[in-house]
């Protein structure tokens, strides 16, 4: 199963998603597609977003059960905390508390 949601993306992509997925509520869609079909879902809103912002939540293999994605400036971003994906809303505390939880680059690549 995956759940995606769209805000301020165009109308026609709106459209080409209820084509693989029920539109549960204005912006939120629901289906259950193969992985193949949620990444080219995943591809396809990412290239027509313009400005929007795009989430897509689906079933994955891990302690969680499921991944998130997202794309486009908002509030809230993902935040990876020891394997585990959290949301952070963008406060006046994000960028303090994102330099305590990001290791440095340096650490990322080895």
């Amino acid at each position: 199963m995956i759940v995606m949601t769209l805000e301020r993306v165009p109308p026609s992509l709106r459209g080409e998603l209820t084509r693989w997925l029920i539109e549960v509520q204005t912006g939120v869609y629901v289906g259950a597609v193969s992985a193949t079909v949620r990444d080219l879902l995943w591809d396809k809103v990412v290239q027509h977003a313009r400005a929007g912002r795009c989430t897509q939540l689906y079933r994955a293999n891990n302690e969680q059960g499921f991944a998130i994605r997202m794309h486009g400036e908002g509030r809230r971003t993902l935040v990876k905390l020891e394997g585990y994906q959290l949301v952070a809303v963008r406060d006046a505390r994000y960028e303090t508390l994102k330099r305590d939880f990001q290791p440095p680059e340096e650490l990322e690549t080895l």
